[in-house]
């Protein structure tokens, strides 16, 4: 009985998704996407029409919640959401299944920060933020970081692609660097790619060298993927010419070539 209701619920979801995918896009959408996402206009047409739909559903199932006295707009919520679905293109996706809502500062914000010393000391203080993913299906944002970050295609910082990133990761069971990935076969290759740069990486931060990547990444391998899915994105052409293999690896876990929509070109 329960294998038979799960099915059925998992049959009028996908139902009640292909309903709300194929209404009309509303005008005053595509006019905000095409005002505040500049990279939305170098898709192709058929990129265009997934990614409307996978807003539409992404915003028919996902609360926004303003904080510190701002209010929600159409103009927070789509700009948002494009960004967050643009990670989910030519996957087989449950559009952020443990996500119920996003908390939406004006600004950067000040939050509550623990962290556990080497010898299991915990200390507490307040840390300036621009984003987070909290428990209980909440992610935290800054709006004037997701506009700046939507805006600006071929800067390396996208507070937006973070965080659902950071979501991505959490649908294998933990923040732990490797999300679901499509084959059993792929586990080896991102667990051999993304080690050997994450160590790289935190060897070069030891030696005081410079880095193709946030230094940020260093903290953790959550924190590694979540930043080189930021550059993979934003800058593909420096990814891909000074860390090829992780720019192969990611290619092949989000199925998309950002080259052709974004214009940082080799350095």
């Amino acid at each position: 009985m329960f294998r038979y209701l799960s099915r059925m619920a998992g049959a009028w979801k996908t139902w009640r998704r292909e309903r709300i995918r194929r209404r009309p896009f509303s005008r005053e959408w595509l006019d905000i996407l095409l005002r505040t996402s500049p990279r939305f206009a170098k898709l192709g047409a058929a990129d265009q029409d997934e990614l409307k739909g996978h807003i539409q559903v992404f915003l028919a199932e996902k609360r926004f919640e303003g904080a510190a006295g701002l209010n929600i707009s159409d103009e927070i919520r789509v700009t948002i959401a494009a960004q967050a679905c643009l990670l989910l293109l030519h996957r087989e996706t449950d559009v952020y299944p443990g996500l119920i809502s996003i908390i939406v500062y004006p600004s950067e914000y000040v939050a509550r920060h623990a962290a556990r010393n080497e010898i299991g000391l915990v200390s507490e203080g307040r840390q300036v933020r621009l984003g987070e993913t909290g428990a209980r299906g909440a992610l935290v944002l800054s709006w004037d970081a997701a506009l700046r970050g939507a805006g600006d295609p071929d800067s390396c910082r996208n507070v937006v692609f973070h965080e659902f990133a950071h979501q991505l990761d959490a649908e294998s069971g933990g923040f732990d660097g490797a999300p679901l990935l499509p084959l059993r076969s792929m586990y080896s290759a991102w667990s051999r790619v993304l080690g050997d740069e994450y160590a790289t990486l935190r060897g070069r931060l030891r030696d005081e060298l410079p880095t193709d990547l946030d230094p940020y990444a260093a903290t953790s391998p959550a924190e590694f993927f979540a930043v080189a899915t930021e550059c993979f994105f934003q800058c593909p052409h420096h990814m891909q010419q000074h860390l090829p293999a992780l720019f192969d690896e990611l290619a092949r876990y989000y199925r998309q070539d950002p080259r052709t929509s974004v214009n940082d070109g080799p350095t």
